[in-house]
C-alpha cells in the first residue's frame, strides 16, 4: 500500500509539472500567433493555423496521463452504479403493474388452463360435505400435483377468477384409485371430475430475499408473502365407489362373563 501511495504521488507531481510546462509554451505560442510573426523565407504572416496540427503533443482538453489504472477503476464503478440503477428501476416497474381486466369469455379459458371451473357461489341451505369415502384422486392445479380425498384440505397458489364460498370443478384429474381399481390418465381422465369448495384466500409465511455483492457495498433485502387459495375437497366422480361396510358394534348383553374357577375334587 505505501509503495502503491507513493507511486500516485510522484505521478500526480509529473503531470502537475507537465501541465505546467505545457501551459507556459502554449501561452508564448499563442502571443506570438496572436501578434502575426511573418515566417522567415516568405514573409508572410501565418494565419489560421492551429496549435494541434503544428504540435501534435497538445490538445485543448488536458488529460491524466499517468491515471490510466484509476480511470479504469472509476469507470468500471460507474458501470456497476448503472447496473445498480438499472435494477432498481426494474423492480419498481415490476412492483408497480397494473392489474389486468378480464371479460367473462377470458376468465373462462384462463380458468380452464389452470385446471378448474367456478359453478357459482354455495348457498346456504346446500350440504355439499358428505363422509369420508375410501377413493383418492391426483389432480393438477396449474403447475403443481396434489393427492386429495374427499374431505381434505389443499392450499394452491391464488386463483383469480374465484370468491370465498364459491364451488370450483377440478378438471384435470390424472389419476383416480380405490381399493379395488386404479384408473390412470393419458395425461387426463376426461370422464372424472373433482369437486371442491373455497373456503379462503390467505397468505403464506414471509420468505426474506438477501442480496449482496462484495466490495461494492451492495446490500439488499426484501421479503415475499406467496398468496394462497384454500380449497376443501367435497366429491370425486369418475370411479365406482365400494359401498361402505357398517360394523355393528356388539350389545353389552351379548358380552358372557366367563364362568368363575371351581375347586376339583
Amino acid at each position: 500500500m505505501a509503495s502503491l501511495r507513493c507511486i500516485r504521488e510522484l505521478s500526480r507531481r509529473a503531470t502537475m509539472a507537465l501541465s505546467i510546462n505545457q501551459t507556459r509554451s502554449i501561452s508564448s505560442l499563442r502571443g506570438l500567433e496572436l501578434s502575426g510573426i511573418t515566417s522567415i523565407t516568405h514573409a508572410a504572416p501565418i494565419k489560421n493555423r492551429s496549435l494541434t496540427r503544428d504540435f501534435p503533443w497538445y490538445s485543448r482538453s488536458q488529460s491524466r496521463h499517468f491515471a490510466s489504472k484509476r480511470n479504469d477503476t472509476d469507470e468500471g464503478s460507474e458501470g456497476e452504479d448503472e447496473d445498480e440503477d438499472e435494477e432498481e428501476e426494474y423492480e419498481d416497474e415490476a412492483g408497480m403493474e397494473v392489474e389486468r381486466e378480464y371479460s367473462p369469455a377470458e376468465k373462462v379459458e384462463a380458468a380452464a388452463e389452470i385446471g378448474y371451473k367456478v359453478m357459482g357461489s354455495l348457498k346456504p341451505n346446500e350440504r355439499l360435505f358428505k363422509p369420508y369415502e375410501p377413493v383418492f384422486a391426483v389432480v393438477q392445479i396449474g403447475s403443481h400435483q396434489f393427492k386429495v380425498s374427499n374431505g381434505d384440505s389443499i392450499f394452491t397458489e391464488k386463483l383469480k377468477f374465484c370468491d370465498i364460498n364459491d364451488k370450483l370443478t377440478l378438471t384435470k384429474v390424472l389419476l383416480l384409485g380405490s381399493a379395488s381399481q386404479t384408473i390412470i390418465g393419458r395425461p387426463i381422465l376426461p370422464d372424472a371430475t373433482v369437486h371442491a369448495v373455497v373456503e379462503e384466500h390467505a397468505l403464506d409465511e414471509k420468505v426474506l430475499i438477501f442480496k449482496k455483492k462484495r466490495r461494492k457495498n451492495y446490500r439488499r433485502t426484501t421479503g415475499h408473502r406467496q398468496e394462497l387459495t384454500k380449497l376443501r375437497i367435497t366429491d370425486i366422480q369418475g370411479i365406482e365407489k365400494p359401498e361402505p361396510q357398517i360394523v355393528l358394534k356388539p350389545s353389552k348383553a351379548a358380552v358372557t362373563e366367563p364362568p368363575e374357577p371351581g375347586l376339583v375334587v
